[in-house]
């Protein structure tokens, strides 16, 4: 009988991260490792057992690159952390990881946690992989506030850097403009100056670590490209008269090496969130206009990734990275360009270019089987069949 960590996952046909592979496909993998990727009619060699996906499409395992494994996936979710326990918080960030894993999330990134709890736990087998940046540093009373990470001035922000660095954290998360899920916070103000975010990369390169921030406005997202941010999440350039793309933008952002993060998905169907309803009240901001916007940027070369914001109310509950994808090919995009946003780009923003994202020898053995033709059809990456994380298949139950 062959060893039970060398197995040969053969399907129809398979996305390797960048492109769709026909006619037939054998990835062989040992362990936690991908050792080949084949198209074609490949034998399988002794001492390999077989998987075959019949009628499924092979992929590697998604990256969802914006969580909050404390949030609840319900309305208020943001402000409730601080009233848990620390065993309801593992609890709830166990129950968010599990409901990425049943959606063929293997990866996530997670940008906003409270005390350290998602940096400070050990990640268990069946989980996804976690890439975290601790508290958001936010303003005194700012957006984000309830997560713990106030910060002001300069000894302050370096501060909170160096704790960052201190407890582990792959990225460091700054929370430039307002936003929407915290009462009282102005989507359209700027929470620090350009000498604040500069400061803060500066600081965060000294360790070696990116910094990603939010930014709703056009005003906070022109400060991040300036200040050497690498990585905008939102970046909805937002003015009092709604979306805003000045004719520059696509290009300081390519030439940056700037990954955005649109932050779009939600469960199809879902209302919009109060919140959400009241900055179309105050703005005009129209989500067809976003994905104008998005489907341009990415036209002119700017790095586009998936990640959800997952978590963060009803509409937006943990697991729904597949339709921030099916958003994306809806607003023009096509499919292998937006499936890559969630796997090879994805992975490149994470820091793990090579090792995650890809069907390629040497990467982790991540994989995704899902039911059907994400190239006739990309609601078949909601309809997941089998999970791989590190080579051992995950309960999908």
């Amino acid at each position: 009988m062959p060893p039970a960590d060398r197995v040969a996952h053969l399907a129809p046909l398979a996305f390797d991260g960048e492109r769709f592979l026909l006619q037939g496909v054998t990835v062989l993998t040992e362990g936690s490792r991908i050792l080949s990727v084949s198209a074609g009619q490949t034998a399988v060699p002794e001492g390999f057992a077989e998987r075959r996906h019949e009628r499924g499409t092979l992929l590697p395992g998604l990256i969802d690159t914006h969580v909050h494994l404390i949030a609840d996936g319900k309305d208020g979710a943001l402000g409730r952390d601080p009233d848990r326990t620390p065993e309801e918080r593992e609890a709830m960030i166990r129950q968010s990881l599990l409901a990425h894993a049943r959606a063929g999330v293997t990866t996530v990134r997670d940008l906003g946690d409270n005390r350290y709890s998602v940096l400070g736990r050990a990640s268990q087998h069946d989980e996804p992989a976690v890439v975290a940046s601790g508290p958001p540093i936010t303003t005194p009373g700012g957006h984000c506030v309830a997560m713990g990470g106030e910060a002001a001035g300069v000894e302050q922000l370096l501060r909170a850097v160096d704790e960052r660095a201190e407890h582990g954290a792959a990225l460091v998360k700054i929370v430039v403009s307002g936003g929407a899920m915290t009462p009282g916070s102005d989507l359209l103000s700027l929470q620090y100056s350009p000498e604040d975010v500069a400061l803060v990369v500066k600081r965060a390169e000294r360790h070696g670590l990116p910094v990603a921030a939010h930014a709703h406005s056009l005003n906070a997202v022109n400060l991040c490209i300036d200040a050497g941010v690498k990585n905008i999440e939102h970046c909805t350039c937002l003015t009092r008269n709604g979306v805003q793309t000045p004719p520059d933008l696509a290009d300081r952002l390519r030439d940056n090496g700037i990954h955005i993060g649109p932050t779009f998905g939600r469960i199809p169907g879902s209302r919009p969130s109060a919140q959400a309803e009241e900055v179309t009240r105050r703005t005009g901001l129209v989500p067809a206009h976003r994905f104008v916007q998005v489907e341009y940027l990415h036209r002119q070369g700017v790095l586009v990734i998936s990640g959800s914001d997952g978590g963060i109310h009803a509409a937006k509950p943990h697991g729904i990275v597949a339709y921030a994808v099916a958003e994306l090919v809806a607003a023009g995009i096509a499919v292998e360009d937006a499936i890559a946003t969630a796997t090879s780009v994805s992975a490149q923003a994470c820091g793990l270019e090579g090792s995650r994202g890809r069907l390629a020898a040497g990467a982790e053995a991540d994989l995704l089987v899902v039911d059907g033709d994400p190239r006739t059809d990309i609601t078949a990456l909601t309809r997941v069949r089998a999970v791989f994380r590190g080579g051992a298949e995950l309960s999908l139950n």
